[in-house]
């Protein structure tokens, strides 16, 4: 009937997006971190009373309250980000098959997103690991893999050979849970990496970007880019990547986490933004990119959404 839940709309505002443009990515990545962030941190129940309630006043309430506990939960990403990258700093990644990390600090509700950033960052089949119960008995696990290595299947591989070793465990192929006693996490990593140095080729750790190929400079429009948000695209299925050689004109940080670019190619300047990532990148790159419409005052340009980058 074209009328929106002012859920919707309340947490639409607290993003900052504007509801008449959106598009997945917005929904992706504005709505979808503020919702996920009460079961996070909090209850999930703020989230789906978010949702469903038809009260304007208590919708904007709650969407606030979400947008605050979002904050909270990237603060609390990023410290743990940054205490896994120090943990790693002495050892190679390279040297091994698998991350396992454990810190008695560590935020059980974001766990996941950290193993997300450290398989992302390294190529590895990664976990980390955050105390289950205040008495620090047993902690609770979140992995995220590569493709070609199943996760699930690695974590019943263990259970089967070590039957002892893991409480419980469930998940599929590119992610998975679990629980361990605290004692058993250095035990586990052991096994875990065993299982993948049996499983995973060198070609499967080598991280290989796929594209679809260089785009025409007639193709950086924002009818262009409204095509490809009409489009399904999911699991099996990807948005489209495309690629190619960028002249990089300027880059910043923005929030100290996220490289602001602006690129150019002939004649053709563009926006750029690589999320979560801080290291400079060379004059001149090759880029792997999506692309988003960006609309500031009423004028819509192309972004360019970075995922990958080479000098």
């Amino acid at each position: 009937n074209g009328r929106m839940q002012p859920g919707i709309a309340a947490l639409f505002r607290a993003a900052g997006r504007d509801a008449r443009t959106a598009s997945g990515f917005d929904l992706g990545f504005g709505l979808g971190p503020r919702l996920n962030a009460a079961g996070r941190l909090s209850d999930m129940s703020l989230g789906i009373e978010c949702l469903i309630t038809d009260d304007i006043g208590r919708a904007w309430d709650l969407a606030q309250q979400l947008d605050t506990m979002n904050r909270e939960r990237r603060e609390i990403e990023a410290g743990m980000q940054q205490q896994a990258l120090a943990d790693l700093a002495d050892v190679d990644p390279a040297d091994a098959c698998t991350i396992t990390l454990f810190n008695p600090e560590w935020h059980q509700g974001v766990i996941g997103i950290v193993a997300g950033r450290l398989k992302e960052k390294f190529h590895r089949p990664s976990f980390t690991f955050a105390h289950a119960d205040e008495a620090g008995t047993r902690v609770k696990g979140s992995g995220r893999s590569i493709p070609g290595f199943h996760l699930r299947d690695a974590l019943d591989l263990v259970s089967k050979r070590e039957p002892d070793l893991i409480v419980a465990f469930g998940g599929h192929a590119m992610a998975a849970g679990l629980t361990l006693d605290t004692d058993n996490v250095p035990r586990f990593a052991a096994a875990f990496e065993a299982v993948a140095r049996e499983w995973l080729s060198d070609d499967a750790l080598a991280r290989v970007i796929e594209t679809d190929g260089e785009l025409e400079d007639a193709y950086f429009t924002p009818q262009f880019v409204g095509l490809l948000d009409e489009a399904v695209w999911g699991q099996g299925f990807p948005a489209p990547l495309f690629s190619g050689e960028f002249d990089v004109v300027s880059q910043s940080l923005v929030k100290e986490k996220h490289l602001k670019l602006q690129l150019a190619r002939g004649r053709q300047r563009f926006n750029a933004i690589w999320f979560n990532h801080t290291e400079p990148l060379p004059a001149s790159a090759l880029i792997a990119y999506r692309l988003v419409a960006d609309t500031w005052n009423g004028v819509t340009r192309v972004q360019l959404i970075v995922e990958h980058a080479a000098g």
